[in-house]
């Protein structure tokens, strides 16, 4: 009796979790594509990052929005999939299509602004990768803070650095002189 117990808890357990995985996906997809180029990459990543997002499961406060957690434990787990790859190859932008996976196949001609910001996401250590992400997902500063573990106002001070800087580099890639 204590088992079929334990397997209904299990089994709702397992339901709550499936249904707001499907609900909130294409965090994953879009963190994965952030960090990966090469699909194999990507689906490798999301496939980790929904292990880890299960193994952490049962500790999810529900009390919290389920968006946040997600994002925290996949960009961790993205940060660290990136160090670990790093060691064994150079991921570069400029060489690998830009679609999602289960997503149809994209023009790889994009307009030049969209390449370009995709060539300086690209050049972003994981951290900044991170913030730009949640940033351009619209997400509010507090949320960005919760989920990297920064305060607001270093959110908003790195967000205003990064928006420098790419406004900066793609002006000088206009002009011939920049690295993008």
């Amino acid at each position: 009796m204590a088992r079929e117990v334990e397997n209904d808890a299990l089994s709702e357990l397992k339901r709550e979790f499936l249904g707001l995985l499907e609900t909130h996906r294409k965090i994953i997809y879009k963190v994965a594509a952030t960090y990966c180029r090469l699909s194999q990459d990507r689906d490798e990543l999301a496939q980790e990052i929904m292990g880890q997002l299960w193994r952490a499961f049962p500790r999810y406060d529900r009390s919290r929005s389920f968006s946040t957690w997600i994002y925290r434990i996949a960009l961790n787990v993205a940060i660290s999939f990136v160090r670990i790859q790093s060691r064994w190859q150079m991921i570069s932008l400029d060489q690998q299509k830009h679609d999602l996976p289960g997503e149809p196949e994209r023009d790889l001609g994009l307009e030049e602004g969209v390449e370009e910001l995709y060539r300086f996401i690209g050049q972003l250590d994981p951290l900044n990768r991170a913030l730009l992400l949640l940033y351009l997902e619209e997400r509010p500063y507090r949320e960005i803070a919760e989920i990297l573990g920064l305060t607001e106002t270093n959110v908003a001070t790195k967000i205003n650095r990064l928006k420098l800087r790419m406004s900066g580099e793609m002006v000088l890639d206009k002009n011939g002189g920049g690295k993008i």
